[in-house]
């Protein structure tokens, strides 16, 4: 990730259009009202019913209950065209909430601390401004309320379900609100731009015994924490050092008492790479090295490999747009990103596996305000300036892309 300095923003209202100044309160409005009530994976019913609520009330023809909780809003243009989906993920985190606004989660234990609030109220205000406009582009627009991004992972099932269909999906963009770059700024670039998630947990056992008589045991901590140093060779000896990729240990548990050995010991961790022709390769690695150590002591061991998300991917062509869009909007000394990369992961990658398209970042740290803070911080915050910058950002995608020029 390339770290780019907090720098004062001033909004140039001269590239966000008055109607879209004009919502600037009530996606504000919208965006406490989500945060206020933050609901975990599978479980946004009253996200849900909110969303559905507005859409209602507005005309525009959706379908609930997609994938559980998700929902699909179905915007026509003017005349036929293209098809552009739009995605935003409405779920939060189980993380206790430190600020103090008053719009504080109501519900303990759960936060919206990756901005999913604002992703869903973007998203409502480009339904809500393109349900008023459908002169201004040719075509139809989906907009894809997506539960469960935080886990276990709604993507996959909203595409199971078939919301890439009916009509067919050409291409897809999404952004995810960057607490990492400066309010006023916008990562976007071709090719990978998050990374594959996938987990393992590791269980050892050995043979416990004496403290004092370890020749009569199998030391499971010592056997795990030669696996933690071997399979750090995996990035280091086995990957090609012009790719990214990393293997993390989370957590490693073992034993109760000071003269004991233990005789299971478990270790938790991730891996993370971009290139996709890694898939696969990290699971093969990880079970050679594991068996052979245990071998090597007389251990035995259980590994549950799971492989996630795959890598964000960006289309080159869309990623152009999303940037000759950006730099219309975007006016900073520090303005576009392009090398805006991070080992994050986001299942916004099974959308981006099906249909082209691009994913990118909107900035809304603002340091001079305190909102700063990092991801899935439980102080976690953002300048809501973004929200309007996000729905004109979004707007201006859909008309470069269903204009009548690229129709013809």
């Amino acid at each position: 990730m390339v770290s780019t300095p907090l720098a004062p923003f001033t909004l140039n209202r001269d590239r966000i259009r008055a109607e879209i100044q004009a919502l600037q309160s009530e996606l504000v409005e919208w965006r406490r009202q989500l945060h206020q009530y933050p609901e975990l994976g599978f479980q946004e019913h009253q996200t849900a019913a909110f969303v559905a609520q507005k859409l209602a009330a507005w005309g525009i023809e959706h379908q609930t209950g997609v994938a559980q909780t998700g929902i699909v809003a179905t915007i026509a243009g003017q005349q036929p065209g293209p098809v552009l989906a739009i995605r935003a993920d409405m779920d939060a985190l189980p993380i206790q909430e430190e600020n103090s606004v008053d719009y504080r989660s109501r519900h303990p234990g759960k936060m919206h601390a990756c901005g999913h609030d604002g992703h869903t109220a973007i998203a409502l205000g480009t339904a809500f401004y393109l349900s008023r406009h459908p002169d201004r582009f040719h075509g139809t627009v989906k907009l894809i309320f997506q539960p469960a991004e935080e886990g276990p992972g709604g993507a996959q099932p909203m595409v199971q379900a078939g919301v890439l269909q009916h009509p067919a999906v050409d291409v897809i963009i999404g952004l995810h609100l960057w607490n990492n770059l400066p309010l006023g700024t916008v990562g976007v670039r071709e090719g990978a731009l998050m990374a594959a998630v996938e987990v393992f947990d590791l269980l050892i056992q050995g043979k416990g015994g004496h403290g004092a008589m370890p020749h009569q045991t199998v030391d499971s901590i010592v056997v795990g924490a030669q696996i933690v140093n071997a399979i750090q060779s995996i990035v280091g000896r086995n990957v090609d050092p012009l790719k990214s990729a990393v293997v993390t240990v989370g957590e490693f548990h073992a034993g109760r008492a000071h003269n004991v050995i233990a005789d299971t010991a478990k270790l938790t961790g991730t891996v993370r790479y971009f290139d996709p022709a890694l898939k696969g390769f990290f699971r093969q690695r990880l079970e050679q090295i594991v068996g052979g150590i245990c071998q090597s002591h007389d251990a035995t061991y259980q590994l549950d490999y799971q492989e996630l998300y795959p890598p964000v991917i960006n289309d080159r062509t869309m990623a152009q747009l999303v940037r000759s869009v950006a730099e219309t909007v975007i006016e900073t000394p520090l303005g576009i990103v392009p090398d805006c990369q991070t080992m994050g992961g986001e299942d916004m990658s099974f959308f981006l596996q099906e249909v082209p398209g691009c994913y990118f970042f909107l900035g809304s740290a603002n340091l001079n305000c305190g909102l700063s803070y990092p991801h899935h911080h439980p102080r976690f915050d953002f300048d809501e300036t973004a929200l309007g910058i996000g729905v004109e950002l979004f707007v201006r995608c859909v008309e470069r892309f269903c204009s009548l020029e690229s129709c013809n």
